[in-house]
């Protein structure tokens, strides 16, 4: 349902911020992949997706290049959307037990990207919104996704 949403792409940063500078990783992302899934907090003005969204092109670009093997499938999981407010690309999962490096991909489209699969102890599973914006999803869509260890 991208459709209600405002163009993929628009780069958000807060009044008066730095712009992000992709190496700067939030706390706990894996150092090898910290440059693909960080991204700056959205700005308090934020109302759409996109606004939430501020992960940069470039980003979404390395994050959705072919897996490069050594992968190790850790199991599926039916995944909603996360809290909008924490930017980049995760996955909050129980199939983790510490932050770590990943991919994921959509059961029946094939859709994939690079995220930071961060533990999360309950039994369901959340995509960060650029993550759903990734994988093409709708934010209200329940999909099952396969979930990769780097």
């Amino acid at each position: 349902m991208r459709g209600d949403m405002a163009p993929q792409g628009a780069e958000a940063t807060a009044p008066g911020a730095a712009p992000h500078a992709p190496g700067a990783a939030p706390s706990g992302a894996p150092a090898e992949i910290a440059a693909v899934v960080s991204a700056p907090e959205p700005p308090a003005a934020a109302r759409t997706a996109a606004d939430f969204d501020t992960v940069t092109d470039a980003q979404k670009a390395a994050a959705t290049a072919a897996p490069t093997g050594g992968e190790e499938r850790l199991g599926e999981v039916v995944a909603s959307l996360g809290d909008p407010t924490e930017p980049g690309l995760w996955l909050k999962t129980g199939l983790v037990t510490e932050p770590t490096s990943g991919r994921v991909e959509v059961v029946g489209s094939g859709a994939s990207g690079v995220v930071e699969l961060r533990p999360d102890p309950g039994d369901g599973a959340q995509l960060s919104i650029a993550a759903m914006r990734l994988l093409n999803l709708g934010l209200t869509d329940l999909p099952t996704i396969a979930v990769y260890r780097n």
